[in-house]
């Protein structure tokens, strides 16, 4: 089994919503397709951490969560700021099951085993905005409820959170102070594009993190291990 993720899909098979209009996104879901089928076989996992579909409604999402299946290997999904159709993890699980959605499930409040792996995360929050102490702490109160999961099993913990727990110079500590508590080494995220990149850290005080936004990887899943 090899474990892989990408991020920011932003598939919209079943919504007006193209995301070819943007630069370097010509015939995005035929690479992404092409790409996934090259390296990932049935036996690996592929993480996804959030904005997978522009759908509004869960129902919307259906033909996107269709090509997300006919795609090899067990995928586990997260949620991003753009997946406002994410519903409670019963609703979810109901959902693709009722569709025959059968190689996805979900990460929230808890944690998948991947291998030699426990994966663990949530979508987080881009910085310390004031405005939004609700959603910081909730989040950090997410992130950590499923690291304690992830403990349970006794294995290494990899995290995957939608934003970028430190971008530039910005640091979201709600979220950073987590990972520190339970000594994560090792996070994945999304969020940004295109030119932000450039202000994507890829080390910051003892934690490794990877940006793997499709469009910021050749919209090809990253291998992990």
């Amino acid at each position: 089994m090899k474990l892989f993720t990408i991020s920011d899909l932003h598939l919209s098979f079943g919504v007006d919503k193209p995301m070819d209009i943007f630069g370097g996104w010509s015939d995005y879901t035929e690479r992404i397709e092409k790409n996934w089928k090259k390296i990932v076989t049935e036996e690996d996992v592929v993480v996804l951490p959030g904005d997978l579909s522009w759908g509004l409604k869960l129902e919307e999402t259906l033909e996107d969560f269709r090509f997300l299946d006919s795609l090899p290997g067990k995928k586990y999904i997260l949620k991003g700021n753009h997946d406002l159709w994410w519903s409670t993890a019963k609703k979810l699980r109901e959902f693709f099951a009722e569709n025959e959605i059968k190689s996805v499930d979900i990460i929230f409040n808890d944690c998948a085993v991947c291998g030699k792996y426990a994966i663990a995360g949530t979508r987080g929050w881009f910085y310390d905005d004031k405005a939004n102490k609700k959603i910081l702490a909730r989040e950090a109160g997410r992130l950590e409820a499923s690291i304690l999961k992830a403990k349970e099993t006794g294995l290494e913990i990899l995290v995957f959170l939608h934003y970028p727990p430190v971008f530039g110079e910005l640091v979201c500590e709600e979220i950073f102070s987590v990972l520190k508590k339970y000594d994560i080494k090792r996070v994945f995220y999304g969020h940004i594009h295109g030119a932000g990149a450039a202000n994507a850290v890829s080390e910051y005080d003892g934690i490794k993190f990877k940006l793997v936004s499709c469009d910021c990887v050749d919209f090809t899943p990253v291998y992990i291990a």
